[in-house]
Parts: structure tokens; sequence; C-alpha cells
């Protein structure tokens, strides 16, 4: 048994959540909230933790931060409910435990995209997900959230893999819907949009995405990916300019 709490956030993720589940059962912890499934994913949880709560949606960032203050050991760690903990990472998490002399794992998240895992080789994204449980909060955000840390974190080796965005309609979907919460933060923030922001922002995302975050390792799949994550970098200046808009008319 690995003495932390793992926390997820889910709503009517039936198809992913057992895969989670079934990667982190010999956890001593599993806590489970739920915004208000109506296909499996209870009945399936149900199988694995009997530490299942129900909580409206209060957006990303408070919703984890409600599911870490229900966990109950010292060590917990954050999973969302399309992901899975590989076995390395996992051994990494038993050997911080064990060794405690860090107060988190900075860990690359992996993403299956159009059937394949990233090139080993890719530059990938990290997130701090396993931490201690009071040295660690969220950060008020509509989206992306990350926890802040107030301790030494190392980078870890291991990985998160990823089956959120496994197809272009489910990217497209989440590229739509986490712009438009990006500008409102932004908006609130009394950013401002620009003609040369629209301008360079699809270009400078590209290069970074294809070739600084080595996105060319993975062929074509690479360069969709680059041309949509710039997609998305665009549409965030778009709907800010569109807020901005909107403000000045009224």
């Amino acid at each position: 048994m690995i003495n932390a709490s793992v926390y997820i956030i889910c709503k009517n993720e039936e198809k992913h959540i057992k895969r989670v589940l079934e990667s982190v059962k010999d956890f001593a912890e599993i806590i489970i909230v739920d915004s208000g499934s109506i296909d499996r994913t209870l009945d399936i949880a149900k199988e694995f933790t009997k530490n299942i709560f129900y909580k409206e949606w209060l957006g990303f960032a408070a919703q984890k931060e409600y599911a870490r203050s229900l966990c109950t050991n010292e060590w917990v760690l954050n999973l969302d409910a399309d992901e899975e903990l590989t076995g390395q990472l996992k051994d990494e998490i038993i050997q911080t435990i064990d060794e405690n002399n860090i107060d988190g794992l900075n860990i690359k998240i992996s993403s299956q995209y159009l059937g394949k895992f990233n090139n080993e080789k890719s530059k990938f994204n990290r997130r701090v997900r396993f931490f201690r449980k009071d040295v660690g909060h969220y950060p008020e955000k509509l989206v992306h959230e990350s926890i802040a840390i107030n301790g030494k974190v190392k980078n870890a080796n291991g990985f998160i893999y990823d089956y959120g965005t496994i197809d272009l309609k489910t990217h497209l979907s989440k590229i739509n819907d986490y712009s438009s919460l990006r500008a409102e933060e932004k908006f609130n923030k009394n950013k401002k949009a620009s003609l040369v922001k629209l301008l360079l922002v699809f270009p400078l995302s590209f290069f970074k995405s294809f070739f600084i975050k080595r996105g060319f390792l993975n062929g074509t799949r690479g360069f969709i990916a680059a041309i949509n994550n710039s997609f998305y970098a665009f549409l965030k200046e778009a709907k800010l300019y569109e807020l901005n808009n909107n403000k000045e008319k009224k």
C-alpha cells in the first residue's frame, strides 16, 4: 500500500475512469469529486473507492482545491479522470515518500494524439501533481489550473499518460472552450488585445510547438498538433478582442 492520497475530479468519464483507477488502486486513499455524472462513471468508481463526493462545478482550480482538502494523507497525487499513472512514476513516488527530503514532483504529461504518444525526445509540459498536501494550493484560475508549491520540487523522470485529446473533434472542442475561459481571465485582468498580437501569436506559437518543443519528431501528427495549438493561441487573443470590443460598445 502506498501511503498517499489520490484525488480526481470528474463528470461523465465512463470511457476513461477505470483506467486511471486501476493505475492507483494500491494507494492508501482515493478521493473522487463528481460534478453530476449521468453515465456509469460513479458505478465504476465504486469498484475502487467509497470516498465519492458530489460538488457542483466551481471551476477547474476551485474544484481541485476542494478535492485536495478532502485528502487525509500527508502526500497527495492529482490525476484527471482521463489520465493514467505509469509504473516508472509510481516507483518515483514511493521513493520520494521513503526518502522524505523534497516536497513535490514536477511530472511530464504525455498525451495520446491521433493514435500515438509523442516521441520521448519531445519536450513535454510538466506539472506538479505529487506533493505534500500542506505546502500546495491552487491559485484562482478559470482554466490551466496548476499547483503553487511552497517547498522543494524535483523533476520526475516518469510520465503521466493523458488520453483526453485522442482525436481532432475532442481537441477542437477543448480549444474552443478553453480559449473562451482564458480570454475571460485576461479580460478580467484588464488585458487588451492588439493587431500586433493577433498577427504574431499564430506563427510564434507554431514555432514554439513544432520546433522548440520538438513537435517535428512526431511527424504529421506533430504538425497538426502545432497548427491546432497555434489556433488556440490565436483564438485567445481574438476572443479577448471581442470582449474588449463589446465593453467599449456599452
